[in-house]
């Protein structure tokens, strides 16, 4: 079976925040333990996913399955104000993996944007 690479899916609101992101699947870029790009977004998301946990008072909704290559990040409600300062962790992360998807191209790495609609 062919790899099909790391799916990054934002969900943005209709002013275009991020409410939550899902990372799955890997590269294929090189074997298990030497993939690049595996790593380095691994690192760009568990960062995000540290920076709001630390930062919020409200900590993030957060499913992680190891083996499947599964990150899931969700925001809580927030007030305003941290709703946008919590843009900042995540759009920095979504700068870092633009910058690898440039890099290596959709191949290993394919990013999605849907909307997100409220429960």
């Amino acid at each position: 079976m062919e790899n099909e690479g790391i799916n990054l899916i934002l969900w943005l609101d209709k002013s275009r925040r991020i409410r939550k992101f899902e990372v799955s699947g890997h590269a294929g870029y090189a074997e298990y333990g030497l993939d690049i790009v595996c790593a380095a977004v691994s690192a760009l998301s568990i960062s995000a996913v540290n920076g709001l946990d630390y930062f919020l008072p409200v900590k993030p909704e957060v499913e992680v399955i190891d083996p499947r290559g599964f990150l899931s990040c969700a925001l809580p409600d927030l007030e305003p104000q941290t709703l946008e300062q919590a843009q900042w962790i995540l759009h920095t992360m979504v700068l870092g993996v633009e910058a690898i998807q440039q890099n290596y191209g959709e191949k290993y790495l394919k990013i999605t944007r849907r909307r997100w609609t409220p429960c």
